[in-house]
């Protein structure tokens, strides 16, 4: 099992930006690199418009989170994280682990080999989906046990954290110890609405579990002044940081 060294624990939010408005998305990448975030694009963004608009509206030093939950045999997978790596050079980018330990460990050592190291965080279940969700697709377990069943496989396999609701980290702490890193999305400003996401929660509540990153997108897309939206998050956090 590969060891990393401790994460921090007050660590980078990331703004998500899942949209083919390329003005928009830009004027998010900006109000993001403001408020001292990194940016989460994801597959509607690359999907129209691939890595050079990518790195087109990416601020010059802003963190990368590639999410595109690469799913898929190992050979190709690993060739995925190469190609991604050496395009975008992302700080973070996503694998499925029910791709299994063999794809797990194709994707971290093709990361390895990268030029500019990508952390390789594994997806367990999404936080769109709850108990009746997974039994509809004939897993007959509850969301916890199979998040921790998924973590523990990540971990054993090598990657370096996976992406978790805030209400999972206690658990996965305990499960996967300090230096595993997790990154949690669905996070929500005070009085904001929960949106398609089931399982979220506020900065300062995130935190004070011990979310090593925080991942915030709804927000920001449904605010009318997104710059507005990421210095509320940076408010938030600043009050507990």
């Amino acid at each position: 099992m590969t060891r990393h060294s401790p994460v921090p624990r007050i660590a980078p939010v990331f703004c998500a930006v899942d949209t083919i408005e390329l003005a928009f998305a830009a004027r998010c990448a900006r109000a993001a690199q403001a408020a001292g975030f990194g940016l989460k694009l994801g597959k509607e963004f690359f999907t129209a418009y691939g890595p050079t608009e990518v790195r087109a509206i990416l601020p010059q030093g802003t963190p990368l989170f590639l999410d595109l939950k690469f799913h898929d045999i190992p050979n190709t997978v690993a060739g995925a994280v190469r190609s991604a790596a050496a395009a975008m050079g992302p700080m973070m980018l996503t694998i499925h682990a029910a791709g299994g330990p063999a794809m797990i460990r194709a994707a971290v050592e093709a990361a390895q080999g990268a030029r500019q190291k990508p952390l390789i965080l594994c997806v367990t279940a999404l936080t769109s989906l709850d108990a009746s969700d997974l039994a509809a697709i004939g897993i007959a377990e509850d969301v916890s046990s199979y998040v921790k069943r998924l973590a523990r496989l990540a971990q054993e396999n090598g990657a370096d954290g996976v992406i978790c609701a805030a209400s999972e980290i206690a658990m996965l702490r305990e499960a996967c110890g300090p230096d595993f890193r997790l990154v949690v999305p669905g996070i929500r400003p005070k009085g904001s609405a929960a949106g398609d996401q089931k399982r979220v929660m506020t900065p300062a509540e995130a935190l004070a579990l011990g979310a090593d990153h925080l991942v915030f997108g709804g927000p920001l897309r449904a605010a009318a002044a997104p710059e507005a939206s990421a210095q509320a998050i940076a408010g938030e956090i600043a009050g507990v940081a």
